[in-house]
């Protein structure tokens, strides 16, 4: 049996993850220029190819299972280099190639949304601050160290003999 099946999702997978890397981008630049319904279709995006990277993992996952069984080896780890036991040689390149480029792609993925997490969280860091300085300071007269110390001194809030 011929392994191109799991060629043709492997590649499937390689090109959903270069596009959900541009859109990693996109969402690098958007949270710099902070335009929230910008923010908001890219979610929508991102979300979508969340989708098709599970539903073409889940068909990769029924090849290779399907190869397996048909090269009489079903229980074994369903990994490329149990696949490539069972392969021609220039198959074997191509799903090595793949593997290599999917690995780089989601290693890529992975940097870009950490820089988006670090972005995201100092925009919230920036919007607590503003916040917080608009926000007015309580500063009770009656209770606190400064009504302690005139308490102390002999100095309250009204002059009693005025």
């Amino acid at each position: 049996m011929s392994a191109r099946q799991i060629i043709d999702s492997l590649e499937k997978l390689v090109a959903l993850h270069k596009s959900f890397n541009q859109l990693a981008q996109r969402k690098t630049n958007i949270l710099k220029a902070g335009d929230t319904e910008a923010i908001s279709a890219l979610l929508i995006d991102e979300q979508k190819h969340i989708k098709a990277i599970s539903q073409t993992d889940k068909e990769r996952e029924a090849a290779v299972e399907r190869f397996l069984t048909a090269n009489g080896v079903a229980n074994q780890e369903a990994s490329i280099s149990t696949v490539t036991k069972f392969t021609d040689p220039l198959e074997t390149v191509v799903l090595e190639h793949l593997k290599t480029e999917l690995i780089e792609e989601v290693a890529q993925l992975k940097e870009q949304n950490s820089l988006n997490q670090q972005l995201i969280y100092q925009s919230l860091q920036f919007i607590n601050v503003s916040l917080n300085m608009l926000r007015p300071q309580n500063q009770s007269m009656n209770y606190g160290k400064t009504a302690k110390k005139a308490a102390k001194s002999g100095l309250g809030m009204f002059d009693s003999k005025a």
